[in-house]
């Protein structure tokens, strides 16, 4: 029973994932944002190789995938949400908000110390924005993110459905807000009071540090909000910001052997 709960998860995650990967790509198309630095085809391979190898690493972990640790906490009564017996609803509601949080803390946790900074930093180093920038990650980052994800869920004690919700919710709003797609300003402002839209976390990518060091979220905005790191535009506004690091902006540096290597170099963040 379990093992199919799992497939069916992993490949529900993959259809979806893929089709809103799709449909944002198209969109980029029809409304783009920003004028790209570099084209599709130079950038598109490596990002699209390291989901890839990122999607075979997390294949790897899946006999401890979240899913499988929800399961199991919720048979064994392990967890906050299994001693309090909250009703379901309420339940996940509440594991996706505190997941949300422990996302949030994370990325601000990889910003600020310099050896997970390494690896999170080729995240960074994409010179353009767009919908797959939003699953470029250093492998290193996955598989760390991966255990501080699992150790959230069963600390919680979150359920199955919770935690699916949660997986889907997160990958479809990461490539949402990586994208290189115009929205009107207005719809804009309406729709980041409730989710992280592509112009708030655009600015999270900007060369500079101070705007780097902001708009952490990527599924709800209100963390930022709360903590004091959300920034409303970048100084020179989306059109005319930079993107990326100050290392790292050469053509070859997009190739994905170049993009593994990333976290053995020295910090190149020499932001301003």
């Amino acid at each position: 029973m379990l093992e199919a709960i799992q497939n069916s998860e992993a490949a529900f995650r993959f259809c979806f994932f893929l089709g809103v990967l799709v449909l944002i790509a198209l969109w980029e198309l029809v409304a783009p944002r920003r004028s790209s630095i570099h084209s599709r085809w130079t950038r598109w391979p490596s990002n699209l190789g390291i989901m890839a190898v990122n999607t075979i690493i997390l294949r790897i972990f899946s006999p401890i995938a979240a899913v499988t640790i929800a399961t199991s906490a919720s048979t064994n009564s392990w967890g906050i949400f299994n001693l309090l017996k909250l009703p379901l609803w309420f339940e996940v509601a509440l594991a996706v908000i505190l997941l949300d949080v422990v996302i949030y803390f994370q990325h601000r946790l990889f910003h600020a110390v310099p050896i997970l900074w390494k690896s999170h930093r080729m995240h960074h180093t994409d010179i353009d924005f767009d919908v797959s920038t939003g699953g470029r990650f250093h492998p290193i980052e996955i598989i760390l993110s991966t255990l501080i994800k699992l150790s959230a869920v069963f600390l919680l004690g979150a359920s199955a459905i919770a935690v699916i919700f949660f997986e889907i919710l997160l990958n479809a709003t990461a490539l949402f807000n990586h994208g290189n797609v115009r929205l009107p300003a207005g719809l804009d402002g309406t729709l980041r009071l409730f989710i992280v839209t592509p112009d708030m976390h655009r600015v999270h990518h900007s060369v500079i540090t101070s705007e780097a060091n902001s708009n952490f979220g990527f599924n709800l905005p209100w963390w930022d909000h709360l903590f004091g790191t959300y920034l409303a535009q970048p100084d020179e506004g989306h059109k005319g910001m930079s993107i990326g690091t100050n290392g790292f902006r050469k053509k070859i540096d997009q190739r994905l052997d170049k993009m593994l290597m990333q976290p053995l170099k020295d910090d190149a963040r020499g932001n301003t």
